[in-house]
């Protein structure tokens, strides 16, 4: 019995699937089974599991005619068989102590459902300045509780770096199709059912950027579906039962999380922006005030600002005013 299963969704991936499997092969910990689920590709990836299934035992192939990236993940997670469950993409590069390290963390932390490591993206000639950002950004969230404030901030794991327990999986239902990414929807449902985080601080995982990658390709990773998603786990939770909110913020951001919400029956009933220009001013039926105005008594606030830096100088006013992050306001942006 595998200690390890490794579910690999493909589709079109002979470009670098080579490159991929051979990062498993050099795995220090090799105890491990690979469910590599294939898409319905119409390039050489199907030829390359072939071969790579019938060169070594541990790898298996199952091949499906297309339905898409959940359907195929929730396949593979059917045939997977160890108590452990690692992520991978076809175009990405695992360090050789990847498997080893996230499985002794597991063991050596019950207490644990779900290790991510420290990426980084390759190659870096091009990369824009965005995606360095998200790099560094979510290599900051060391531990549980800096993962959980900025839960709703962005996805604060990169799939393929993950290794989890599959009772977690299977006892949440496994993949999810609601039209937004589904992994970040899986993490917000662990959240939600009280799983930990952890993350070791290794780049373990080089996370390939190419043109056809899914994040740049699907509609599911378009940013309005990143918003749907959030939304949605506000209202069943932070939010629930809520009818009207405070929104820091009065930019394009804040705006798109009126409409949205707005679409779900809460109402905005107060801006909250430090810029002059917007100060007094009255947008979608509410007034625009300045952080030393507002008095929350137990109202809820999202704070959807997306100028860079913004966050963190929010979070310094709030503390000077007392609000409390998770419990008077949450960061979604």
């Amino acid at each position: 019995m595998p200690a390890i299963s490794i579910l690999m969704p493909v589709r079109n991936e002979e470009q670098y699937l080579r490159a991929t499997l051979d990062s498993i092969y050099r795995q220090t910990f090799t105890n491990w089974e690979l469910i590599a689920v294939d898409d319905g590709s119409n390039d050489g990836t199907a030829a390359i599991l072939f071969e790579a299934s019938h060169g070594d035992a541990r790898v298996t192939v199952i091949r499906r005619d297309g339905g898409g990236l959940v359907a195929a993940l929730n396949s593979g997670l059917a045939a997977c068989q160890a108590p452990l469950l690692a992520r991978l993409d076809g175009d990405d590069i695992c360090h050789p102590r990847r498997l080893e390290l996230q499985a002794a963390l597991l063991d050596a932390q019950p207490e644990i459902g779900l290790v991510a490591s420290a990426f980084r993206h390759f190659p870096r000639t091009g990369l824009k300045q965005g995606m360095i950002d998200y790099e560094s950004w979510q290599n900051s969230l060391t531990d549980h509780a800096l993962v959980i404030r900025d839960l709703l901030v962005e996805s604060p794991f990169v799939h393929p770096s993950i290794m989890t327990r599959r009772s977690i999986m299977t006892g949440l239902g496994g993949y999810q199709d609601n039209g937004w990414p589904e992994d970040y929807d899986l993490w917000l449902r662990m959240a939600a059912a009280g799983v930990r985080f952890a993350r070791l601080p290794q780049n373990l995982l080089f996370w390939r950027d190419h043109p056809e990658r899914a994040t740049r390709t699907m509609d599911e990773y378009a940013a309005h579906a990143f918003r749907a998603c959030k939304c949605h786990h506000l209202l069943n939770g932070f939010l629930r039962g809520v009818a009207d909110v405070v929104i820091a913020g009065a930019g394009l951001e804040a705006r798109a999380w009126q409409r949205l919400l707005a679409a779900a029956g809460v109402t905005v009933s107060t801006w909250l922006d430090v810029d002059p220009k917007k100060i007094g001013r009255t947008l979608h039926g509410a007034p625009v005030i300045s952080p030393n105005k507002l008095q929350l008594f137990g109202r809820k606030m999202i704070v959807a600002i997306g100028v860079r830096g913004a966050r963190e100088q929010f979070r310094s006013v709030a503390k000077t005013y007392g609000w409390h992050e998770g419990m008077d306001f949450v960061c979604v942006a």
